[in-house]
């Protein structure tokens, strides 16, 4: 069990790529950011969180589906049933974007793969 909420998680995550559109907004000078490899490494890393998202989706999903199993559910509005169908195939539609990323991060990542530095 980790020490944080998933919320707290995935808040994190949200940072963390932030931090990285902060981080790779220059192209000039940068430490760690001036290479094919680089781009090569961010790529790869990107792959691979783009790989856990559909999981993370689906037991999002669970969480849901079991607190309407248990009754545990209800809408400010009035309208449960709209509610949940509408978060079902949103979270299903983001599962599909999700591997549709990770598939599109792998072309990418292999492409970068023989590609470097010319001085």
């Amino acid at each position: 069990m980790t020490a944080k909420p998933p919320a707290k998680l995935a808040d994190d995550a949200y940072e963390a790529l932030r931090a990285l559109n902060h981080a790779t907004l220059s192209t000039k000078g940068a430490a760690d950011w001036e290479f094919p490899g680089d781009a090569y490494s961010v790529v790869g890393n990107l792959s691979q969180a783009a790989m856990v998202l559909p999981q993370a989706l689906e037991q999002t999903e669970a969480l849901v589906k079991h607190l309407e199993a248990s009754g545990n559910l209800r809408s400010d509005r009035n309208t449960l049933d709209t509610d949940l169908a509408a978060t079902y195939h949103g979270l299903a539609e983001a599962q599909a974007a999700a591997q549709t990323l990770f598939e599109a991060l792998n072309r990418a990542h292999s492409g970068l793969s023989p590609i470097a530095y010319k001085d």
